[in-house]
């Protein structure tokens, strides 16, 4: 156990199953040691059927119903046989008369009921002591002898026969194939999946060992029919052959939590409110006789502990691996989501939304600067009359074309605009727009500043926005 805790940490904790039996108990459908709890009624007239199964019904009865038959077939086949030789002695007037060389009886020194039922004791066992004996002269003690060695040999296959399969039955080699008493939900390579342990007690192995899960829950169907103790198929790895079980060493059964399994929507808190039973199937061939054994168990919903993993049991010893089964059913609690498969799904597909490319760019337009701006994007927002201009000035450096961004559209005035007229080429030739780029530049920030000023005093004087518009409308048409 301090192994344990050194290897997983000191923050987990070994659980026993004392939580599990302070739980409430229900009725179940399958008990824990395998037996199913289901009795037939009302069978009417079907009970006649077990009548012409007779030996599966002896075979299927109780040991204790089994050994009193045993008991009750030997005792009247042997009083009605003896009956019978003491009936034929005493019709022939064999117990009164003296058995000697003068009288020969139907069976030697048989004078009254024990006697006769001595002698047929001794016929039926072969024991033959030697004494009483059949004659030569009685011919339906012949007949009732060969009857009694028929009906003898008959009634001994089927009593020994029912006998011997009863105790050859693979029901007690179930008993040393274990099953751990809860269940537990954890994550397991990333996924949520349901676990239990299964384990042999014996060096014998069991042949073809497969494995199967159901799960029996009450449900109503979209048509409003009831289905009471509905069974659902429960996925342990049918498709990658994980149910075929190497029953060597105890094993870790997992059922992947997915969209496909009848748990997608259990969650911690929905367990305790759920009623359901998981029925647990083990088959395999005993090695041994060669019989198909069966081992059956089942976890109800107060059996399943969520958050736990079971501790490990295997251990290395000098040339051999030692299997712990004191610590078969111990579990430890582990760092679980208490959330459901599909409201993980849920939280997983909205957490995009919040991350979507348009909300980045957004944020990146609100923190990034002026400076970073697309001039491209900028140059659109000229006036109409800067921008026949600005479509020439393409091999313009980026200081020039950042004084053609929105700020210099808000900065520059009527008399910049003016002073733009006058170096502004009369020609749309390639050698007017090379001689355009030097003079451009030598708007400096003294231009600026006044035009800064001039907009201060537009908005004490609204007068000054009807000015420029009139000398707007005298620009040159170049312009």
């Amino acid at each position: 156990m301090s192994a344990v805790r050194r290897k997983f940490g000191d923050e987990y904790q070994a659980v026993g199953l004392a939580r599990c039996s302070a739980r409430r108990e229900r009725q179940r459908f399958v008990d824990k040691n395998g037996r199913c709890n289901v009795q037939h009624g009302n069978l009417g007239g079907e009970s006649s059927r077990y009548l012409s199964d007779f030996f599966t019904t002896l075979v299927d009865l109780k040991w204790r119903w089994n050994l009193l038959i045993f008991l009750l077939t030997y005792t009247v086949a042997w009083l009605v046989m003896a009956s019978m030789w003491w009936g034929i002695a005493y019709l022939r007037g064999d117990l009164h008369q003296a058995h000697g060389d003068s009288y020969s009886p139907c069976v030697a020194n048989v004078y009254n009921f024990p006697s006769a039922f001595l002698f047929f004791v001794e016929t039926e066992a072969t024991i033959g002591y030697g004494h009483r004996y059949i004659t030569e002269r009685c011919p339906e003690g012949i007949v009732l002898f060969l009857f009694q060695s028929l009906l003898g040999s008959v009634v001994d296959a089927f009593l020994i026969g029912c006998m011997f399969i009863k105790m050859s039955q693979p029901k007690k080699r179930a008993e040393t194939l274990m099953f751990s008493r809860a269940a537990v939900i954890s994550q397991r390579d990333a996924k949520l999946c349901l676990m239990f342990r299964v384990g042999n007690l014996r060096n014998s192995h069991m042949v073809s060992a497969q494995i199967r899960c159901k799960l029996i829950k009450s449900r109503q169907t979209p048509e409003g029919e009831f289905l009471p103790l509905d069974q659902c198929e429960l996925d342990v790895g049918f498709g990658t052959g994980a149910d075929q079980l190497f029953l060597v060493s105890p094993l870790t059964i997992c059922h992947e939590i997915n969209s496909e399994s009848p748990f997608f929507c259990l969650s911690q808190r929905s367990l305790r409110s759920e009623q359901f039973e998981i029925v647990v199937i083990l088959e395999g061939i005993v090695e041994t006789t060669g019989m198909t054994c069966q081992a059956r168990t089942s976890y109800t919903e107060d059996e399943v502990l969520w958050g736990h993993r079971f501790l490990p049991v295997m251990s290395l010893e000098d040339g051999f691996f030692r299997v712990d089964y004191s610590q078969f059913h111990a579990t430890f609690e582990v760092p679980t989501p208490p959330y459901s498969v599909k409201e993980q799904e849920e939280n997983l597909s909205q957490s995009p939304l919040l991350s979507s490319p348009l909300d980045k760019k957004t944020r990146r337009e609100q923190v990034c600067p002026l400076d970073c701006a697309d001039p491209t994007g900028e140059k659109n927002k000229l006036p109409a009359k800067l921008q026949k201009i600005s479509s020439r000035k393409e091999g313009l450096p980026a200081r020039a074309l950042g004084m053609s961004s929105s700020n210099t559209e808000k900065t520059l005035s009527t008399g910049d605009l003016l002073k733009i007229q006058e170096i502004s080429p009369t020609s749309d030739g390639e050698d007017s727009d090379n001689r355009m780029q030097p003079k451009t530049l030598k708007i400096n920030a003294k231009a600026l500043a006044q035009s800064t000023s001039r907009l201060e005093l537009q908005k004490d004087f609204p007068g000054v926005d009807a000015l420029e518009v009139k000398l707007e409308d005298n620009f040159p048409a170049k312009l």
